[in-house]
């Protein structure tokens, strides 16, 4: 075996040695242990499941370093021994039996939460950036938590457009400039949408930089680069998590040219990544956490664009790399559910998940349907093609070789 340069790691359990307890929030340094993977062949290195090992090893150990990728291999093996382990236990005892009922729906319950939480966390960053972008023009004296158009909602002499109700009071109103045609009005309403807008610009970047530097951006090619089995420590943790969602409604009410769809899926990967230490079989387990990762990011997609089935398909199609069925399934139930908090809160008052929509009054007619129905058959065609192309051409390279 090849010496080791750094912590003695004879105390950890054999069968743990090399199993990934350490995730992206853990703030261990980056040496705790080196081990050195040629010291153990693969038997070894998977060993035989013992239960009461993993609670042996220290919270927030493992093998993964920072910016070190997991071995998917032994992860779903050392997965699988443990779903023998607590079969086998399952046929002992009720109460061994209930333990194993709450494991296999684990994964449901953890995807649950982790809907519950991306659609509220949507609901109050629509409903915050609606509240600050509106103070760069006024406030409600009565309550100042209203945004202008909450202000109105009592006001029988409301209008919609350049002109305020008696509960809005525009800035400069508070400096003694009632009329808006007068050239001060407008000086005032220049400058104080200004010192807003660059205030709330400044104080977002000083967030960002102090508390959550891994906040910045929109976080979908990190995302990928997890979800890949890259480790990158903190990057999914609860401060970054709670910087990027106060500094994301700050940017966009700011004014700054950007959205909140990456963001969205950034902050509902740090919900599954948090949420997966509620549940062993996902926080001690690094192969299994990116299925709640993936779940995590379909809903992310469907809050910010009010559609599950794309947020499934964002999430099997670019992001994920491991991604058995039940994790579609999954996906889509993580993506229904933070869609249906969100229209529950109806963030803009318009039971719409965006501030942005279409309503379509005139009805289809039947004729419609034929050029789309042309189109799938075309494109079925060609989808048929193209697999006998490639299996006429594996067929020619079996026969050559």
């Amino acid at each position: 075996m090849t010496d080791r340069q750094s912590v003695d790691i004879s105390v950890f359990p054999r069968s743990l040695r090399l199993d990934s307890v350490a995730s992206e929030t853990d703030e261990y340094p980056a040496n705790v242990f080196e081990a050195n993977s040629n010291a153990f062949d693969k038997s070894a290195r998977i060993g035989t499941y013992n239960a009461s090992e993993e609670s042996e090893l220290p919270a927030g150990v493992g093998q993964y370093e920072d910016f070190h990728t997991i071995d998917w291999l032994r992860d779903i093996a050392r997965d699988r021994l443990r779903h023998r382990h607590i079969v086998k236990k399952s046929q002992e005892s009720c109460w061994e039996y209930v333990k194993g009922f709450h494991d296999a729906w684990s994964g449901w319950v953890c995807v649950l939460i982790v809907g519950c939480a991306a659609g509220l966390t949507a609901g109050v960053i629509d409903i915050g950036a609606n509240w600050m972008f509106d103070i760069k023009f006024g406030i409600c004296p009565q309550q100042f938590y209203f945004s202008k158009e909450q202000c109105c909602w009592d006001s029988n002499d409301t209008h919609f457009g350049d002109n305020d109700c008696a509960e809005w009071k525009a800035w400069p109103t508070f400096f003694g400039a009632h009329d808006p045609t007068n050239g001060w009005y407008y000086l005032l309403s220049y400058i104080m949408y200004v010192f807003w807008a660059v205030f709330i610009g400044f104080l977002t970047v000083t967030l960002v930089r102090q508390f959550a530097p891994y906040a910045c951006g929109s976080g979908i090619p990190e995302i990928k680069t997890i979800l890949s089995g890259f480790i990158i420590r903190g990057y999914l943790g609860k401060w970054t998590y709670l910087i990027k969602s106060v500094t994301m409604m700050m940017a966009v009410s700011a004014g700054l040219s950007l959205g909140k769809e990456g963001p969205m899926v950034h902050m509902a990967c740090c919900i599954g990544n948090i949420a997966s230490y509620l549940f062993p079989k996902y926080g001690r387990n690094e192969a299994k956490k990116r299925e709640i990762l993936s779940a995590a990011s379909a809903a992310g997609v469907s809050v910010a664009f009010g559609a599950p089935i794309g947020g499934v398909l964002f999430s099997l199609e670019e992001v994920s790399y491991y991604f058995p069925l039940k994790t579609l399934w999954r996906s889509f139930f993580c993506a229904l559910v933070a869609t249906f908090v969100l229209r529950s809160i109806n963030p803009f008052g318009t039971s719409h998940l965006v501030m942005f929509y279409i309503d379509y009054n005139s009805p289809w007619f039947f004729f419609e349907l034929v050029p789309f129905i042309i189109l799938g058959i075309f494109g079925v065609c060609e989808l048929l093609q193209l697999d006998f192309n490639r299996l006429k051409w594996l067929r020619h390279q079996k026969s050559n070789f």
